[in-house]
């Protein structure tokens, strides 16, 4: 069941978010710039270009210092899907952008391949009823994938809108009663700041930073970016919040796993950080991964981990995909890499229980097997829940049906060379032979390989077995 609950609020440091919108020649590419610039400090700046180029007038030109310009870069785009700017994102993302403009984000609304023109081709399928009311549902789920792409960026983020004069009309009378954004309606909501541009001022009119409440400037650049900068500074670095956790003595499991997950969230496992201790350039990501080799192979280590324990921490590594998350290790002073997985199994190869002995009278069963009268066989404990999970999932990733109990208990008997009544019946050490007996077929043929295995294990009696 889950449960909720609250914890105090602590602010934290953010990137900008800022829409600039305002009709053409109103100076938004040009204060987008300006105001990247300063937002950057000394980062690289990336613009998406759907007006034909146009932001290139502000580009430099070489060895013309005097005419000014602006440093970026360019990425013209004429068809303006939000498959596209989703892909645009994340080009910006690996390039390491540190301010992403959009310019503009009108046409991913009203432009050639925008959220209008999705919808009109949605409701013109022949699969579609209700016209355009049942056709926005796809296309919504495509503008919140678009929005929080460009939203969980991990750097700055500008867009530049449009307006147009809106008007009411009452009877035959029509009144003009101020403007309109080119772009969903409320779309501005999903900004910190929000700058109207007129004539080259600038006036803000939504914000979340009491300095800027309805602050009004003229050709707004880096000393407006700057006061942006210091309110967004205010708090705690998230990023260095998780480096440190990370970093502390202690860490367990779950805490690291946590991390990872609060990381990927933020979109902040590729943010570039230097390394707690020894101080060289790495990522959040990178070190998260070296934490959690460093907290398995510390489990592995202890003098309490058991054969059951290991073959649960192998269940949780595939479950959390992070099986095959690689570790250096060192061996008779070689370094090589392997994987958490593979050392988990080494460690459970060497904890696992010898399997047990067959008894001396038993007599061999028309199906190759030792029978049993259903009582618990010699060899240690009965099997664990967790040994149990196991065999059932590697079955099933066999191609055996485990809905089919006489073919499962079938196979299993051949496996451990007697009489499996049930799977409750197995002992702990013979449910260890099962699960590295399974473990050893691996590759896109594996259930081929598992057959064989079987009918081999029946050659004696000549009868092939199917599962």
């Amino acid at each position: 069941m889950t449960t909720f609950s609250f914890a105090p609020a602590t602010r934290e440091t953010a990137k900008a978010r800022i829409a600039l919108q305002g009709p053409g020649g109103s100076g938004k590419t040009k204060t987008a710039l300006r105001m990247a610039e300063r937002l950057a400090d000394g980062g690289t700046i990336g613009v998406v270009d759907t007006e034909r180029g146009s932001a290139k007038k502000y580009a430099i030109v070489p060895g013309r210092p005097d005419l000014g310009g602006h440093e970026f870069g360019h990425m013209p785009m004429a068809y303006c899907s939000p498959e596209n700017l989703i892909a645009a994102v994340r080009a910006a993302e690996e390039a390491r952008i540190a301010v992403l403009v959009i310019d503009s984000w009108s046409h991913f609304w009203a432009g050639k391949g925008g959220l209008l023109a999705r919808v009109e081709e949605e409701s013109q399928k022949s699969s579609s009823r209700g016209g355009k009311f049942t056709a926005w549902a796809p296309v919504n789920d495509l503008e919140q994938d678009m929005l929080d792409a460009l939203l969980n960026f991990p750097g700055h983020v500008l867009v530049t809108m449009r307006t147009k004069n809106d008007y009411s009309m009452e009877g035959k009378t029509v009144t003009k009663v101020g403007v309109k954004t080119v772009q969903r309606e409320g779309s501005e909501y999903e900004f910190d700041v929000v700058i109207d541009m007129i004539a080259g001022t600038g006036t803000v009119t939504k914000t979340r930073y009491e300095p800027l409440y309805n602050a009004s400037v003229h050709h707004p650049g880096e000393d407006f970016a700057e006061v942006i900068l210091e309110q967004l500074g205010q708090g705690v670095d998230p990023v260095a919040s998780i480096v440190d956790a990370a970093a502390a003595d202690g860490l367990t499991l779950d805490a690291v796993l946590q991390l990872s997950a609060d990381a990927a969230r933020r979109n902040l496992r590729q943010a570039d950080i230097l390394h707690p201790t020894g101080g060289q350039p790495t990522t959040v990501d990178a070190l998260l991964r070296e934490r959690l080799g460093d907290v398995v192979t510390a489990l592995l280590a202890d003098e309490s981990m058991t054969y059951d324990r290991a073959i649960e921490l192998h269940r949780r590594a595939e479950a959390g995909g992070w099986i095959a998350v690689q570790r250096l290790v060192k061996q008779d002073g070689e370094t090589s890499t392997t994987t958490l997985g593979a050392l988990i199994k080494a460690r459970g190869t060497q904890l696992r229980p010898a399997p047990p002995k067959a008894p001396q009278d038993s007599t061999p069963s028309s199906s190759g097997a030792t029978p049993t009268q259903g009582q618990q066989q010699p060899g240690g404990e009965a099997v664990t829940a967790p040994q149990s999970r196991k065999i059932f999932a590697t079955l099933a990733e066999l191609g055996l049906d485990n809905s089919d109990r006489e073919r499962r208990l079938r196979a299993i008997s051949l496996i451990v060379g007697r009489q499996v009544p049930t799977q409750n019946d197995l002992t702990f050490g013979e449910a260890a032979v099962v699960i590295e007996t399974l473990d050893g077929f691996t590759g896109d043929d594996k259930a081929d390989r598992f057959r064989e295995h079987l009918n081999t294990l029946l050659d004696a009696t000549r009868e092939p077995v199917s599962v």
